[in-house]
């Protein structure tokens, strides 16, 4: 079990000295804050339990229901996760892609995107991370990309599970890459279209061995690329792979809106 983490004495601008009484209207956000900066600052780590209740409420000079209003305000933003009628307390849970996801999702159907919207996107993001890739990618990096390589060439073209590894891929791709931004982007669009991709690939147009084996060459070439350094190659490569890959999913379906997709 992860120890509790040390309240650090002062945080912020608004906080008050270590055991008087935070004065403001809107303590349980200042209190929330303060806690949502220390995980930002990695004073609060994932796994880490938040010290016990009495501890903080005498660090922040507060009521218990505030301190649970600021609690709840963070479980919230799934920052911690509250097991009920746990003797532990809440824990920190420092979220992923998947937490902006589903509403990047719904965004996405309310402005009225379309499949076409997203894949052109992907075609901005995903070769700068191949360049990005290639230019500082590590051994460790380009040995897990080809170990996910290995996993979708023992699958075979007939698995239904097509969409989902080669997605992955693509993912780890732009997570591997180092840049955060580009990865978190990437993160939120991964849902919409390996749903998209898997309805392709069920309904409108089943793979066939041909079109694996060519899928398969062009990640081969890529790797060669990224192992190679050469950040031009990979990024030429990648954009090239992108470009039929759209033409591929998006023949027919060019005007279907993300609404329709995500269901």
């Amino acid at each position: 079990m992860t120890r509790s983490t040390r309240l650090a004495p002062m945080i912020g601008p608004h906080a008050a000295s270590a055991g008087s009484a935070v004065r403001s209207p809107k303590t349980a956000e200042l209190v929330a804050g303060t806690l949502r900066r220390m995980v930002v600052d990695g004073q609060l780590k994932d796994g880490d339990f938040l010290p016990n209740e009495a501890e903080l409420m005498a660090h922040f000079g507060v009521s218990r229901p505030t301190l649970r209003e600021a609690v709840r305000v963070l479980e919230s933003e799934r920052l911690v996760e509250v097991r009920r009628g746990s003797r532990t307390g809440a824990r920190v849970r420092v979220p992923g892609p998947e937490v902006v996801a589903r509403p990047a999702g719904l965004l996405l159907e309310l402005s009225g995107a379309t499949i076409a919207d997203l894949l052109t996107a992907k075609s901005g993001i995903e070769p700068m991370a191949a360049r990005l890739l290639a230019e500082s990618g590590s051994a460790e990096a380009f040995d897990e990309l080809e170990e996910m390589l290995e996993a979708l060439i023992s699958e075979g073209w007939r698995s239904e599970r097509l969409a989902e590894t080669t997605g992955a891929f693509h993912l780890r791709v732009v997570q591997l890459s180092g840049n955060a931004t580009l990865g978190i982007i990437a993160g939120m669009l991964h849902e919409i279209t390996v749903r998209h991709t898997a309805f392709v690939f069920k309904e409108r147009r089943p793979v066939s061995k041909a079109d694996y084996e060519t899928l398969l060459r062009s990640y081969r070439r890529l790797m060669q690329f990224l192992r190679a350094g050469d950040a031009a190659g990979a990024e030429a490569h990648w954009r090239k792979h992108l470009d039929k890959t759209r033409e591929l999913l998006l023949a027919g379906l060019e005007s279907v809106p993300v609404r329709d997709v995500m269901g």
